[in-house]
């Protein structure tokens, strides 16, 4: 079978919002994230938004005419938000690695493959199709602490853990891309 990637940077994307839907229903309602379906109609009700955002991004995976998975992205404004997960990156990082990291560089929203695609290496190739332009190799996303399995992903696909909550704890974490140039800054964890 073959996989056709796709690039969107416009509102072009939203004729696939119910597909887009569909997969986040797939990869986020199950375990290990647990979603309820509200989520996935809050991520298509933004969609609008966040195509117009600067440097926005998106790539679609289509097999046999089928979106199979997806990642969106797009630039992180300056100053730092302060809406939804962005708080605790910034209480992670602290005001000037947050400004200088974060800011201005492309920020990884949503990453989803649906089940069925899982284990051939799709989401990496959505991840670096979505990445591979950003601003001097600057790319960082948030992940939930709790998923074991994303971030492993995102270590293996050469992503640096740059915040560290508690062990055990609950919570995002900060990962910069594999050419981020403070990669070598972050801290290690305890």
């Amino acid at each position: 079978m073959n996989t056709d990637i796709r690039v969107h940077r416009d509102a072009g994307l939203l004729a696939h919002t119910g597909a887009l839907r569909s997969v986040y229903v797939d990869a986020f309602c199950a375990a290990p994230w647990n979603e309820d379906e509200e989520r996935a109609t809050e991520f298509t009700d933004r969609l609008p938004t966040d195509v117009g955002r600067p440097g926005f991004t998106a790539v679609t995976a289509v097999r046999d005419g089928d979106v199979i998975g997806f990642a969106t992205a797009w630039t992180t404004p300056v100053p730092f938000p302060t809406d939804r997960c962005y708080p605790q990156a910034a209480a992670g990082l602290g005001p000037a690695y947050t400004a200088d990291w974060l800011c201005g560089a492309l920020e990884v929203d949503e990453l989803a493959v649906h089940s069925a695609a899982r284990g051939t290496g799709l989401a990496g190739d959505l991840l670096e199709a979505v990445t591979w332009d950003a601003p001097d190799g600057r790319a960082w996303l948030l992940t939930s602490v709790q998923n074991a399995r994303a971030m492993a992903f995102y270590r293996r696909r050469g992503w640096t853990q740059a915040t560290h909550p508690s062990p055990g704890g609950k919570g995002i974490v900060v990962f910069l891309g594999p050419r981020h140039p403070a990669r070598s800054l972050a801290p290690l964890p305890l």
